[in-house]
């Protein structure tokens, strides 16, 4: 296992102390916390390097973390009432997430109703996602620190199998859910938007930290009651190249639908491969399809597949939006929108932007509408710091002709 980082806690300086239902106070937080790297607040276009990711750490050290509860099984069994199925509120081929409740300052068990509300996840003994897993996760949430980042709280492990992790409550479940549950109430454009910066964020602040997610996808995005995103489920979070590197070659893991195809083809990742993901979700915000479908026929099966030939057309584009918005979205603006999805499911990974020049794109984007009520200009900037030069490209409301950049920019084939 590739651990996420060496000895320092790295923490993103707006990340505000817990809030709502879940929250946890700032006095008890501080005596878990270690010395802190500070990102500064201004932007993401920088160029920061974190010289964290260097001495891997042994099973111990991980677990000794400050900012981690150690929970007894019987603390996580009365929290969650002995596991009830009544307070699953989740689960996957993991094992289940259960409901849970502890006091705000001991963080000792409490009744339902009293104290803070947790999430508990619960590992099957067969599960995919073993010990290995397991531990990256707590190596990785014991020492990044974001407000769009889930909160891990403690862990439990007893024996050699039984494994559990702790974290915040997000009242507002997955993304996933919100998109393709049916019955699930139509998500508002702006709300949308809101979702793919938050989540946008977090994963730049993980690129920035030199951390790989391998994992990015709807079913990963929590929600919290302002619909804010925050990414969960670290376990195959990868630390980045170092050095000369230009990737890590890794076992091919993730989900279909999701991974790049240089990452399927030859096992090599990079942060680019987390921008195609990026993509593939923005697509998934956009149309409200998933990204496989089985209900469809042909091409319609597979989303990227499908959309690509109507992204970078102005007049064809509105065929991939979600029809539940009912055209209540700015027109230019979700052109913008899917030709940005559109560079991050470029084919050639170095074309791809970085997350960085993305999260930029997308809140000039959202300023933009938020202004006028629909972009009313034909030309964003993006900024690609990937390149050995500062120039900038133009992403342009897409014309019938889709050209992305008049210069070292290839269309998606």
């Amino acid at each position: 296992m590739g651990n996420c980082f060496g000895s320092s806690t790295i923490v993103d300086s707006r990340e505000s102390t817990y809030h709502g239902s879940s929250r946890i106070s700032a006095k008890r937080r501080q005596s878990f916390r270690l010395s802190i790297l500070t990102i500064p607040s201004s932007s993401y276009n920088d160029d920061r390097s974190f010289k964290s990711l260097q001495m891997p750490r042994s099973e111990g050290e991980i677990l000794a973390s400050p900012t981690l509860k150690a929970f007894t099984f019987n603390e996580l069994k009365t929290a969650t009432r002995n596991f009830r199925p009544n307070s699953v509120i989740g689960e996957g081929g993991f094992g289940y997430v259960y409901k849970g409740w502890i006091d705000e300052h001991t963080l000792s068990p409490s009744k339902p109703g009293s104290g803070v509300v947790v999430a508990v996840k619960k590992l099957k003994e067969e599960a995919l996602q073993g010990h290995k897993e397991w531990l990256a996760e707590v190596d990785c949430l014991g020492r990044l620190h974001h407000m769009n980042l889930v909160k891990l709280i403690g862990y439990c492990s007893k024996g050699d199998y039984i494994r559990l992790l702790v974290y915040e409550y997000m009242p507002k479940g997955s993304l996933e859910n919100h998109l393709f549950r049916r019955g699930a109430e139509p998500i508002p454009w702006r709300t949308r938007m809101k979702v793919a910066i938050s989540a946008a964020k977090g994963l730049a602040f993980l690129h920035d930290a030199q951390v790989i997610y391998r994992d990015f996808k709807a079913s990963n995005i929590l929600l919290d009651t302002e619909f804010n995103a925050k990414l969960s489920d670290f376990g195959l979070a990868k630390e980045g190249p170092t050095g000369d590197r230009t990737h890590v070659s890794t076992q091919v893991m993730g989900t279909q639908g999701y991974a790049a195809p240089e990452y399927i083809a030859t096992g090599r990742i990079t942060a680019k491969s987390d921008v195609y993901s990026f993509g593939v979700v923005l697509l998934e915000l956009l149309s409200g399809r998933p990204t496989l479908d089985k209900s469809k026929v042909g091409v319609e099966r597979n989303l990227v597949d499908w959309a690509i030939p109507y992204l970078g057309d102005r007049r064809k584009v509105f065929r991939i939006m979600d029809t539940k918005l009912e055209g209540q979205y700015p027109r230019k603006g979700a052109c913008l929108a899917a030709n940005t999805a559109l560079q991050c499911l470029n084919q050639e990974a170095k074309l791809r932007p970085k997350m960085s020049d993305v999260l930029a794109t997308l809140e000039e984007l959202d300023q933009m509408t938020s202004k006028s009520g629909s972009t009313s200009n034909s030309v964003m900037t993006l900024t690609s710091s990937s390149s050995s030069q500062s120039a900038k490209r133009r992403v342009r409301a897409p014309v019938a002709d889709p050209v992305l950049s008049s210069r070292r920019r290839r269309r998606v084939r």
